[in-house]
């Protein structure tokens, strides 16, 4: 089946290279004192059911700093010899265990990894306890890994006699994650490459979705559509896929995706993929049927238009949210000239009519987690936004929600049932925004001579 749009999809970039993953921490660890230990764990194995568990996914902390991808793990970050040292943690070699739940690259398989040691998680406890014993400070999250959290906890409680006398074992925690989410939020070329490749693979995933589009298919088909086309490239969701038809795209995070779509629908699909890591996270809304009806092509264009301003907007040296600004504006000038907002409102009321309709900002960083990591106000909430920079990748996503069943607001009749929303990848440059996911068509051109060649 995927064979058919898969020709312009290019062979899958490399992996992150070790020497950029070592570079990595030397800039975490350059801003850390000598005297501290910092400690990654990894994200804990999620049970579904009994023994059976949830697909594991890494710590996008000990991703972005070791590439590690294996159940377990703990890195640790120590000064010793006149320079930091990382050391990894992780499940040794076993053959009975290897046997019934797959192969482990074991404590000399870690060290082929950018790692400087590699030990047995048997000995975390010892060798973490001796650390800290001569540690001011440690960087530490607790909550993912049980064990670490009771020997960091010991470690700063125990009313020892050495540190009594000599003052020995950590006093403080400290959180390591604000100085790596400012690392993350530029992207190098070797993130934008994986990146790009995502975007590419979910827009052919969301083309093959649309090629298979017909009425009364089912919200899962169209979800089996896209994962199936993410597993056929080697790649998983990178969030669980909404697919939403009808009524049902006017819900922001619709997760059933259990109905079928009726004749004269729209169906909204809001679904990306990861790429060694990296996230796409793309969102099409287009009519089940192949033709937008008057009513719908109304929203659609003023929604499309919007999300084409808030592209243009996001450029080196703006603030993060000039494109909500600007997508702001158009949806409320373009709801006022369709009578859906009264044009004898005062303009905070006007503002406040527009927001029940577009009740979500225009979009977020995208990286390692799809939602990225950084912050959009550091110098505080009534202080300017963040400056865009080259390197930050970032999406625009207005949309316009018109849901029947809701009685807290007024709907008007013609476009009662209708939700659209339209997403892309932007990645900012010195050159101006680059649109990752360009190739996924979204004017009602497009749209419709796609989905009425079916």
């Amino acid at each position: 089946m995927y064979e058919r749009v898969s020709s312009g999809l290019g062979p899958r970039p490399a992996s992150i290279p070790h020497e950029e993953l070592r570079e990595r921490q030397r800039a975490f660890t350059s801003q850390l004192d000598e005297s501290t230990v910092a400690i990654i764990t990894n994200n804990p194995v999620g049970v579904r059911t009994a023994d059976v568990h949830h697909r594991h996914r890494a710590n996008s902390y000990l991703l972005y700093l070791t590439g590690w991808t294996e159940e377990g793990g703990v890195a640790v970050f120590h000064h010793a010899d006149g320079d930091w040292k990382c050391r990894l943690y992780v499940q040794p070699r076993d053959v009975l265990k290897e046997t019934w739940e797959g192969r482990r690259p074991g404590i000399e398989g870690a060290l082929e990894w950018p790692v400087d040691e590699a030990e047995s998680l048997a000995a975390l406890e010892s060798d973490l306890s001796e650390l800290l014993k001569h540690a001011d400070s440690v960087h530490h999250v607790t909550g993912l890994d049980a064990d670490v959290d009771e020997i960091v906890d010991k470690s700063l409680n125990e009313q020892s006699r050495a540190r009594q006398r000599f003052g020995s074992g950590p006093d403080a925690r400290f959180d390591y994650r604000p100085i790596l989410n400012e690392m993350r939020l530029i992207k190098s070329s070797s993130e934008i490459a994986l990146m790009s490749h995502a975007a590419d693979l979910a827009s052919l995933a969301h083309v093959e979705a649309m090629q298979h589009a017909s009425v009364d298919v089912g919200e899962w088909q169209l979800q089996a559509i896209i994962e199936g086309c993410f597993l056929y490239h080697e790649s998983h969701w990178s969030y669980p896929s909404i697919v939403g038809g009808g009524d049902n795209a006017t819900i922001l995070h619709y997760g059933e995706n259990s109905d079928r779509i009726k004749d004269g629908d729209l169906v909204l699909i809001d679904a990306g993929c990861e790429v060694g890591g990296y996230a796409s996270d793309i969102t099409r809304t287009f009519p089940v049927n192949g033709t937008f009806t008057d009513a719908q092509r109304e929203l659609y264009e003023l929604v499309l238009k919007a999300e084409e301003a808030g592209i243009a907007a996001s450029v080196v040296g703006a603030p993060y949210d000039a494109p909500h600004k600007v997508v702001c504006d158009i949806l409320q000038n373009g709801l006022e000239s369709l009578g859906i907002i009264s044009k004898e409102l005062e303009q905070d009321e006007k503002f406040k009519r527009m927001r029940e309709f577009f009740m979500h900002g225009t979009g977020h960083w995208l990286g390692l987690d799809v939602h990225d990591v950084g912050v959009y106000f550091p110098e505080g909430e009534d202080e300017p936004a963040r400056r865009l920079e080259a390197g930050m990748v970032m999406t625009i996503e207005p949309g316009l929600y018109f849901g029947a069943w809701r009685e807290d607001i007024d709907i008007p009749s013609r476009y009662a049932g209708i939700g659209i929303r339209i997403e892309d990848d932007v990645l900012i440059t010195e050159e101006g925004p680059v649109v990752l996911t360009a190739s996924c068509p979204k004017s009602i051109e497009e749209i419709e001579a796609l989905i009425g060649s079916n």
